[in-house]
């Protein structure tokens, strides 16, 4: 049976109001750092179940010692959520298992703390399980930053980026390094140990984790990608 006018017109209102409302809830249920800037120094911010607050924000709040309290669903109190800025969480697949070990090494020579998120030997593993696994702890405000290794660091880095708030890069020399930090504020690296040496992986590595964000033009770039993803996130 066909439907007349008024029925379609109807029907076209509710999808356009319910689309609507999607996005507003989006668009409620992130804490960026531009929101946290607006915040004093020293104060609280707190953000009610299903809010995600992204590693940019919790980065913010750190520099301005601004404690983020995350109300839990089923719990009348609140805590604050982890925010450090030293933390490394850093995970591989069987391929990548050899440099991640000796990139922990090397990441408590530059005084970092490393996180190790597996696999914890060279037997066969999927690398999907540990760049989820890293790029989780990034998101969750564990950890300040990420690094993934796998055969060519590709596959990792389309994992890392399907979680909200994270930016992950696959770099594969300093100057990449240097510009996925400066111009996009990764905080996830990705690398291919079938690739790159020891040493230059050391290298792209400490300029990576020392690169600083340079804001300006760049963070009204990174803001309309974040908006891209918080278009996405299911409630």
């Amino acid at each position: 049976m066909e439907h007349k006018e008024e029925d379609i017109k109807d029907l076209v209102r509710h999808v356009l109001l319910r689309t609507l409302r999607a996005q507003e809830r989006s668009e409620r249920s992130l804490l960026t750092a531009e929101e946290v800037e607006g915040h004093e120094p020293g104060s609280t911010i707190t953000v009610e179940p299903g809010v995600l607050v992204t590693p940019m924000a919790r980065e913010t709040a750190l520099g301005k010692d601004i404690t983020i309290q995350e109300v839990e669903a089923d719990t009348p109190g609140a805590t604050p959520a982890p925010a450090s800025g030293k933390v490394v969480a850093i995970g591989a697949d069987h391929g990548g298992y050899q440099v991640k070990e000796m990139l922990k090494g090397y990441l408590e020579e530059l005084e970092y703390r490393p996180m190790d998120m597996g696999t914890h030997s060279q037997e066969s593993v999927d690398y999907p399980d540990f760049a989820y696994a890293v790029a989780l702890q990034v998101a969750n405000g564990k950890a300040f930053r990420g690094i993934v290794i796998d055969g060519a660091g590709i596959g990792s880095c389309m994992v890392a980026n399907k979680v909200p708030g994270v930016r992950a890069a696959m770099c594969y020399d300093e100057a990449t390094a240097v510009n996925s930090r400066a111009h996009n504020d990764a905080n996830v690296l990705t690398l291919g140990s079938g690739l790159l040496g020891p040493s230059l992986i050391k290298n792209i590595v400490k300029t990576w984790l020392a690169g600083a964000y340079e804001g300006g033009r760049h963070q009204r770039r990174i803001d309309k990608m974040m908006a891209v993803e918080a278009r996405y996130l299911k409630k």
